[in-house]
C-alpha cells in the first residue's frame, strides 16, 4: 500500500492536502505535527496514523517517515528544519520530497507585482530561505520546491500557473486549495515534475498586489 507523510499537517495547507488525498486516493497517510492526533481527530481511521512531534526532532521524523513513499512538508522551512529532514529521508530510504518555499529566492519576482511584493516581504534572496532551497537542490532527493505567492482561501479556484527556475515570477496570489491540490498531485505522480523548483500562482493575476489587499 502506498503511504504519504504530511509534515506540518495541522496547518491549513497540510489539512487541505490531507483532505484531498483522503478523498482522491487510496493511500495510507502519516500526519505529523504538534498535538496532531487531537487537532486532526476528524481524519482518524484505518488509513491514517498520527505522529506527534517537532520538525526539528530527528527521532520523531524517523518514526513518521518509516515505510513512506513520499513526503510533503507543508511549511516554509528554515535550514534548521530542512537539513535534519534531508538527513532522515536519506537514512530512511525515502526519496520523494515536495516542499514549500517563497518567491524571490532567486530574485525572480518581476513585473507589476515586484515593488509591492518586496515592500511587504523584504529581500527574500538575502534570507536563509535561500539556504533552505540550496540544501534541497544540492541533495540527492527527487524534490519539487513550490515557491508559493500570497495565499488566500477559495475552494472554487484551484487552477495553477507554473513558472520554472530561471523564469520571471509575476503572479500576485494563489489559493491554499490550489497549493494543496497541486502538492497532492505531485505526491501521487499525477504531475510529472522531478528535481525542479516551481513558482506557482493563480492564472491571470499578474497584478500590482493581491486582490485581497
Amino acid at each position: 500500500m502506498t503511504k504519504y507523510a504530511i509534515l506540518a499537517a495541522t496547518g491549513q495547507i497540510g489539512q487541505l492536502t490531507t483532505q484531498y488525498l483522503f478523498d482522491n486516493s487510496s493511500a495510507d497517510l502519516v500526519l505529523f505535527g504538534h498535538d496532531v492526533e487531537q487537532r486532526l481527530k476528524d481524519f482518524d481511521g484505518n488509513r491514517v496514523s498520527f505522529v506527534n512531534g517537532d520538525l526539528k526532532d530527528p527521532d520523531a521524523l524517523e518514526t513518521a517517515l518509516k515505510d513512506v513513499d513520499a513526503v510533503f512538508l507543508a511549511y516554509v522551512a528554515t535550514p534548521d528544519i530542512i537539513n535534519p529532514l534531508i538527513k532522515v529521508m536519506d537514512n530512511s530510504g525515502v526519496n520523494r520530497l515536495v516542499v514549500m518555499s517563497v518567491p524571490d529566492v532567486y530574485e525572480e519576482v518581476a513585473g507589476p507585482f515586484q515593488a509591492w511584493y518586496r515592500e511587504h516581504t523584504g529581500l527574500v534572496w538575502k534570507t536563509n530561505y535561500v539556504d533552505t532551497v540550496n540544501a534541497v537542490e544540492n541533495s540527492d532527493l527527487d524534490y519539487v520546491i513550490l515557491r508559493t505567492t500570497w495565499l488566500y482561501n477559495d475552494a472554487s479556484k484551484t487552477e495553477v500557473t507554473v513558472t520554472k527556475k530561471g523564469e520571471p515570477f509575476k503572479s500576485a496570489q494563489i489559493t491554499r486549495e490550489a497549493v494543496a491540490n497541486f502538492a497532492a498531485e505531485l505526491l501521487t505522480d499525477q504531475l510529472d515534475y522531478h528535481r525542479e523548483s516551481l513558482g506557482i500562482g493563480e492564472p491571470d493575476t499578474e497584478w500590482t498586489k493581491p486582490s485581497f489587499y
